[in-house]
């Protein structure tokens, strides 16, 4: 009987591969398409790259603290293991100055680096499969332009099965298809325009979508999820038509606005990529981002009236009084846009507190850009509050000024409070 069940897992085995590897060499097949006529020169193609590898946040992920600018060599934490970021510089030993403008675009169209090695979706080619080849073209023409830095690309540190290419193959084949960004013709050139930015070069989903157990992101709904290995919560981008456009653009392009400002992960984003687009662009991604179908209200929130229910909100009451009223005021309207009202604001009333819980922790630091050169910024508590205290008056502000979110609990901050920053 086990002589059976091993020959049937071996066939198995062997079938998965077999697809697998079909598969493989199906994606290699799909060729770039003819780029269309060249009409700027080399200075100005290397510019639009700058600038396009800004919009897409690059450097993020291919520097390391304190390294050479794309050298690579930054650990990205995943579920799985660490995928190190590889070299993108000019240099012909170690980054890809030996690679054509067809090698990378087969790394952002199909996902197979210069060597037919398959590469890890933390490198989000499942976004960045809806560059066109111009932009495509510019990018590479930009990174050949990096001066070169001799530093040699680090093996990942996944574990196995993950750290197979048979593994990441079946991946692939489940959840990864080339694909193009086409234009809707019934919606507008800004729409358009903003729609290939969020979906493509922005890849938002990559944070902004839930992902299933084994990674794959949940689509292009934006509704929200958990940020992998990162112990951050990003919220839902479709839940924002009820913003003024302007009030949406400011965010993306300082960081702040009366509704919000941007505190973790996406400070860094709006740091070091969205500040430096161009109106026409933080506009178009707001016309996009504003028009997302929204998904379900959640059902009302019916809060317990015990005595000790109520005890525990006024608790958080007290402490507010004590150590954020002088900034966010008695009815949590905020001073904007030092401080952001806490009255209505959504990072507070998502299922998920994991964000607000990091923020009194931790301290929340608004990004510094050129429309908002002087952030102010609210200091950690993590040495002033317990886990109980930090649990208080978070449900506090989940509860108060129209606020109708679910309370948590000392464990619930006990689980972030040792989660690293970065």
């Amino acid at each position: 009987m086990k002589k059976i069940v091993y020959t049937l897992l071996a066939a198995v085995l062997v079938s998965a591969a077999a697809a697998a590897v079909w598969l493989f060499w199906q994606i290699d097949d799909i060729g770039p398409p003819a780029t269309r006529t060249a009409t700027l020169t080399s200075a100005e193609r290397v510019a639009r790259g700058a600038y396009l590898a800004k919009a897409g946040d690059c450097l993020a992920c291919h520097t390391t603290r304190g390294g050479q600018a794309y050298a690579g060599g930054r650990a990205l934490q995943t579920p799985f293991g660490a995928v190190i970021s590889p070299n993108l510089t000019s240099d012909r030993g170690t980054g890809i100055g030996m690679w054509s403008a067809d090698d990378f675009w087969r790394a952002l169209h199909n996902g197979k680096s210069r060597d037919g090695r398959l590469l890890y979706p933390a490198f989000p080619y499942t976004n960045y499969t809806r560059i066109n080849r111009d932009d495509a073209d510019a990018l590479y023409a930009y990174f050949q332009s990096v001066p070169a830095v001799n530093q040699p690309n680090q093996p990942h540190q996944l574990r196995f099965p993950y750290n197979l290419q048979i593994s990441l193959a079946v991946w692939r084949g489940l959840y990864f298809k080339p694909a193009v960004f086409r234009e809707e013709t019934g919606q507008s050139v800004a729409w358009n325009r903003g729609a290939y930015l969020v979906q493509g070069l922005g890849h938002c989903s990559a944070c902004h979508s839930a992902r299933n157990p084994l990674g794959a992101s949940a689509g292009e709904s934006l509704s929200g999820g958990m940020i992998p290995a990162q112990g951050w919560y990003a919220p839902a981008l479709n839940a924002r038509g009820d913003w003024q456009q302007a009030h949406l653009a400011a965010l993306l392009k300082t960081g702040t606005s009366p509704r919000a400002t941007v505190f973790g992960p996406m400070a860094e984003v709006v740091r070091q990529s969205l500040q430096y687009l161009d109106d026409g662009d933080i506009n178009a991604i707001a016309v996009y981002l504003k028009a997302l179908p929204p998904a379900a209200p959640p059902k009302p929130f019916e809060r317990d009236t015990d005595p000790e229910a109520t005890a525990f909100l006024k608790a958080g009451a007290r402490l507010y009084e004590k150590h954020c009223v002088d900034c966010h005021g008695a009815g949590g309207t905020g001073q904007t846009p030092a401080y952001p009202p806490l009255a209505g604001n959504q990072a507070l009333t998502m299922e998920s507190a994991v964000n607000p819980i990091r923020i009194v922790l931790n301290g929340g630091f608004a990004p510094g850009t050129a429309g908002n050169p002087r952030p102010y910024s609210m200091p950690p508590f993590s040495h002033a509050l317990n886990d109980m205290e930090v649990a208080q008056v978070v449900s506090y502000l989940r509860s108060a000024w129209g606020n109708n979110a679910p309370p948590v609990s000392g464990t619930d901050v006990n689980r972030y409070r040792a989660v690293p920053l970065d």
